[in-house]
């Protein structure tokens, strides 16, 4: 790992070096604290049905994302015991993670330059904005980040990616993803 004193993420710079300036000229905000940035991306990966059967799919996939994000991921818990699906409550059924900060741009840049491209018949994401300019989107298999051994996972779990700014509108968070080159397809 290089030192933290010296590194800065190739998305953190190009967002301080030429996104702000862009971002200001387009939208026409008189101040820089109204320009939209990166606040967090949160990552989810669902063990479901396995995750009852066998309780080690669960550790699997916590070992799995804190690989993907480079930082420990927490197991999610079951909040109450459902019969039906044989569920007990606070049975480990996922895993999630919270980035910020410098590996929330490392995350960032290896989704966009690396995993993305190496999606079967990718043709771009879908626009999925919650009308607060925050970005979800969700990836079928886990396996094409390239911190995980192919060789070694014995499950291909799907991931929800969400992805936090402070932008006030669908159109300035979509503006600011765009600026950081995710692919859109509309």
């Amino acid at each position: 790992m290089l030192d933290n004193a010296t590194y800065t993420p190739r998305l953190k710079t190009q967002y301080v070096e030429t996104i702000r300036a862009a971002l200001k000229e387009e939208f026409g905000y008189k101040n820089d604290m109204q320009l939209p940035k990166l606040e967090k991306i949160v990552l989810n990966i669902g063990c479901g049905a396995e995750a009852v059967k066998d309780s080690k799919k669960a550790k699997s996939a916590v070992e799995d994302l804190t690989a993907i994000a480079g930082q420990k991921a927490v197991a999610t818990k079951a909040k109450k015991s459902i019969a039906g699906f044989r569920v007990r409550e606070d049975m480990p059924l996922g895993a999630k993670v919270t980035l910020r900060g410098d590996r929330m741009y490392e995350f960032l840049d290896r989704l966009i330059t690396i995993a993305l491209p190496r999606v079967r018949d990718f043709r771009g994401v879908k626009p999925s904005f919650d009308g607060r300019g925050n970005f979800a989107m969700g990836m079928k298999e886990h396996i094409v980040f390239p911190e995980i051994d192919f060789d070694k996972v014995d499950e291909t779990w799907g991931m929800d990616i969400v992805i936090t700014t402070t932008a006030n509108t669908d159109a300035e968070g979509k503006a600011l993803l765009k600026a950081f080159n995710m692919p859109f397809n509309a």
